[in-house]
């Protein structure tokens, strides 16, 4: 039997023109289907609450929300699970804060994944006063995770993903192998759903009950939490060997987070941290450029006992180097010094409710002194 190679070379011209219309037709099927399913606002609405997807669709649609009840002098902050704000310590204070702060963190996501959420929840790039980028360190320090090869973003962000972001999202991926997944996953996005939409067909009636549930009452447990009781007190760091002395009764999570976090030997500088940064939080200054927005850059509390200096590695600081561009302002860097102590953390990484009821109302007035009294005639802040 001739190879299939030799069989396509010598079939009759016509053949092939046929079979590559076919397959084109195929393709345009294929993601014609996925867009009708996918590429509405009706399936992202009854995503599984609490898968990445899911999470960051309702944190977006929460702030999209609370943009019709908070006046003029509204701060939105965003970040990880580390930035630890409560925005009910900040904003119920006596007497009234200036500004109102609202927060858009999601754990675990990235300046690529606050890139998508922001361009969707302020398309005008005019809504809030400023929005605040809570940093591990304003210095570029590359670590074993590197966050440019972080598929999670996918997952993150594809409901925000239009057509015409595929090649480029897919290009700020660092290796080959993790391009292509993100091509493929952000043109068809039923790819990326596929274990919530199985999940979804097993009881759909279920799913979009939780979903209205979760929905309704999503504001109310946020706003309200105020962070977990778990304390670090009692920790103890040996720098030079980089080992721990943990607290009685320390679990896996804060025995993992202070190994993962605080104890991690230097790795090599390769530059993918800073190229990375530059990148996203550059877009996100282009879209701010001509607008009243300021873009604020703070540290936040670097953990319960603060790794040293003397272990970094840094080469760069762009940070430092994107705060000097217009509309972008860098807080000083010690600003947190005051609780980075073991009994104002739950774990390695995360304050805890001592912790956030410090930060927040810090955080408050920070953000007051950074941006200066709001100028008159603008809406009063109000929840």
């Amino acid at each position: 039997m001739p190879p299939a190679a030799d069989i396509a070379r010598s079939a009759p011209p016509s053949t092939i023109v046929r079979r590559l219309i076919a397959f084109a037709l195929a393709c345009l099927g294929g993601f014609g289907l996925d867009a009708l399913a996918f590429r509405t606002r009706w399936y992202p609405s009854f995503l599984q609450s609490d898968s990445t997807t899911g999470l960051f669709e309702l944190v977006l649609w929460r702030e999209r929300q609370a943009q019709q009840r908070y006046g003029d002098n509204l701060v939105l902050t965003v970040g990880d699970s580390r930035f630890g704000l409560a925005p009910k310590l900040s904003n119920e204070t006596v007497p009234a804060p200036s500004y109102m702060l609202r927060s858009a963190g999601v754990a675990g996501t990235s300046v690529r994944d606050w890139y998508y959420m922001l361009r969707d929840l302020d398309p005008a790039a005019n809504r809030y006063r400023a929005i605040v980028f809570g940093m591990n360190s304003y210095d570029d320090e590359d670590v074993a995770f590197q966050p440019d090869d972080d598929l999670r973003s996918l997952h993150y962000a594809i409901a925000r993903l239009r057509v015409t972001d595929a090649i480029d999202f897919a290009c700020s991926f660092h290796s080959r192998e993790v391009q292509w997944e993100a091509f493929r996953g952000s043109l068809f996005k039923g790819l990326v759903y596929q274990a919530d939409l199985h999940e979804f067909l097993s009881n759909p009636k279920k799913r979009i009950r939780l979903a209205r549930f979760n929905r309704s009452g999503f504001e109310e447990w946020t706003y309200n939490f105020l962070g977990a009781e778990h304390s670090m007190a009692g920790l103890e760091i040996d720098w030079s060997t980089l080992k721990a002395k943990f607290p009685p009764g320390a679990d896996d999570n804060q025995r993992g987070t202070t190994e993962n976090f605080l104890l991690h030997r230097p790795e090599p500088q390769t530059g993918r941290l800073a190229a990375f940064r530059r990148q996203w939080f550059g877009r996100i200054l282009d879209r701010y450029r001509n607008s009243r927005t300021k873009i604020i850059f703070l540290r936040l509390p670097r953990g319960p006992i603060p790794r040293p200096d003397f272990l970094s590695r840094a080469k760069s600081a762009s940070i430092r180097e994107l705060a000097a561009r217009p509309n972008a302002l860098l807080c000083d860097e010690h600003a947190f010094d005051a609780l980075e102590h073991p009994e104002l953390f739950g774990d390695g990484m995360h304050l805890n409710r001592a912790g956030v009821a410090k930060f927040s109302p810090m955080l408050a007035k920070l953000v007051a002194q950074t941006l200066g009294a709001p100028a008159e005639g603008l809406g009063k802040a109000q929840r």
